[in-house]
């Protein structure tokens, strides 16, 4: 099975490099796109909605960790490497933080980065057999309102999950931006849009009806294992950070 790869570097020479080292280290990542700025990746990555970004964290106009903070929001299923040189380590902590599949110091060692392609590849094919069981030949055999409800499904059942919708979508030999468009149909939203408000959702809930929880208990919970990540995309769907949801909620009921 072949699983896409986006590659972010603003060096030219860098870029070629890597590129070159991918496809030696591991031919079952395919390169679809190169970018030498981090708004360039973005819109390749909303175009061609790959597995894996490989990304350079000091880039022109959108750096690493813009770019990485941005997809999350959009699909949270993307796995992501962050390259940087030594002097950019204490920044690169951050996208640590940010739950990234690896780190890599620059110049890439090949061998060590044969080990984290291997390592994703194994993440890869658990997700695969556990979704192998719901998406498979007789769910594609179903009308695309059927497609979609078992989707749906399965979303609100794994919504703490990380839940990938290109493995979802190549079980079915669909593209992801197919199966996208049949649960827009459905549902009039997107999946990852779907499945965000599903969690917000939970996520009030939890602030409101157990205050024994902390936030960062709370983000864990419904899928979010950084807690500054988890703020940022509760405070843009609710326009408040949790804290403050709590806290309002809490004099209200009093």
């Amino acid at each position: 099975m072949k699983h896409t790869v986006i590659v972010a570097e603003d060096e030219e020479l860098l870029l070629n490099n890597l590129v070159q080292k991918i496809q030696k280290a591991d031919p079952d990542f395919q390169i679809v796109g190169t970018a030498q700025t981090g708004d360039q990746a973005l819109a390749l990555v909303e175009k061609l909605q790959p597995d894996l970004i490989i990304t350079d964290i000091r880039m022109p106009v959108m750096d690493g960790i813009a770019l990485l903070t941005r997809v999350r929001s959009q699909f949270p299923y993307i796995r992501f490497i962050i390259t940087s040189g030594f002097s950019d380590f204490e920044y690169a902590k951050k996208a640590i933080s940010l739950k990234v599949s690896d780190y890599l110091l620059k110049p890439i060692d090949s061998d060590e980065l044969k080990e984290t392609l291997k390592k994703i590849k194994r993440e890869f094919q658990i997700a695969q057999n556990d979704y192998d069981a719901v998406f498979n030949t007789d769910t594609a055999a179903m009308t695309s309102a059927q497609i979609a409800s078992v989707l749906k499904d399965f979303i609100i059942r794994n919504y703490n999950e990380d839940i990938n919708l290109n493995l979802i979508a190549d079980n079915m030999n669909y593209s992801p931006g197919y199966l996208t468009k049949i649960f827009c149909q459905a549902y009039d939203t997107t999946p990852t849009k779907y499945l965000t408000n599903l969690r917000m959702h939970k996520a009030q809930q939890l602030l409101i009806m157990d205050p024994s929880l902390s936030i960062r208990q709370i983000g864990e919970i419904c899928g979010y294992h950084d807690q500054g990540y988890f703020s940022r995309i509760f405070k843009k769907h609710t326009g408040k950070s949790p804290l403050d949801y709590r806290t309002e909620n809490e004099e209200a009921i009093n």
